[in-house]
Formats: C-alpha cells, structure tokens, sequence
C-alpha cells in the first residue's frame, strides 16, 4: 500500500514523503496512529500544496534571516556593567545578557543564537556570533563599558 507520511517515521522516512508499506502494517499501526494517510490521488494533490506552502514558508524565513543578519553584521553593541575599584565586573557578561540587549535595540534574538565560548569577564571588546537558521550568521562587537554613576 503507497502512503504518505504526515510525520518522521523512524526507520521508514520523513515526513511528506511517498512510501510503499506493507497492507497490514498501514492498517492496523500506521494509519491508526496517525502518522500515515493513504496516498489517494486527493491526498496526493493535497501533498503538492502542502509541499509548495512549506516552500513558500521557508523562502520567507530565508528573507527574515538574511536581512537581520545583514543589519547586524559589525554592529557594535555596548553594555554598560557595575565595575570594583580594581577594574573588575561585577558579574560575567553571557549569552542571555547580549540577547537581551539587542532584544532593547529591537532586534528579535534568542540566547540560543548567540555563539560565545565562554561569558565575558572584563571590560573591552569582544567579537561574537549571532547564528541564524538558514547557516546564515553575523558578527557584532560586543563593547563593554563601565556604567557612569550619577
């Protein structure tokens, strides 16, 4: 029996594609798990739209990536922090830190997409990446100053 997978069926294929499967197998587990419909020649068209929608989708994910990472490429990002009287942070500048800051600046960034080895313990500049889906990625330069008391 020809069936379409609506999902990623381990040891049988990903979802969207065509797969030839055994009768019984299809009617008794895969079908009422509702991880297979069969492949009628509606369900096929049905498939043609759902493919070209998803390509559609991912085109504009594409687009989105592209111009934030674009508009990010060598910005330079500053974050003032609280300093001891030796010169030293008061706490180590990381992921989530730098995510929020661009977030300020309106760029929609999650911690996850910033790559940094290790959380920033001093004051300067510090090159990071910002990874994007799409293996798109930028640079910013993360500046670390010390916050001016009033």
């Amino acid at each position: 029996m020809k069936v379409i997978l609506l999902t990623d069926v381990p040891k049988l294929g990903k979802k969207f594609e065509v797969k030839e499967v055994a009768d019984g197998h299809a009617s008794n587990h895969l079908i009422p798990q509702g991880v297979v419909k069969p492949a009628t020649k509606e369900a096929l068209e049905w498939l043609e739209m759902q493919k070209e929608l998803q390509e559609k989708v991912a085109e504009e994910s594409l687009g989105k990536s592209q111009e934030i990472a674009s508009q990010l490429d060598d910005m330079e990002v500053q974050i003032a922090m609280k300093v001891g009287e030796e010169g030293q942070l008061f706490e180590a500048v990381g992921a989530q830190k730098i995510a929020e800051r661009l977030k300020e600046m309106g760029y929609n960034v999650k911690k996850s997409q910033v790559n940094l080895e290790q959380p920033i313990k001093e004051l300067g500049e510090f090159p990071v990446k910002i990874i994007f889906e799409h293996n798109l990625e930028a640079e910013i330069q993360v500046i670390i100053a010390e916050e001016q008391s009033e």
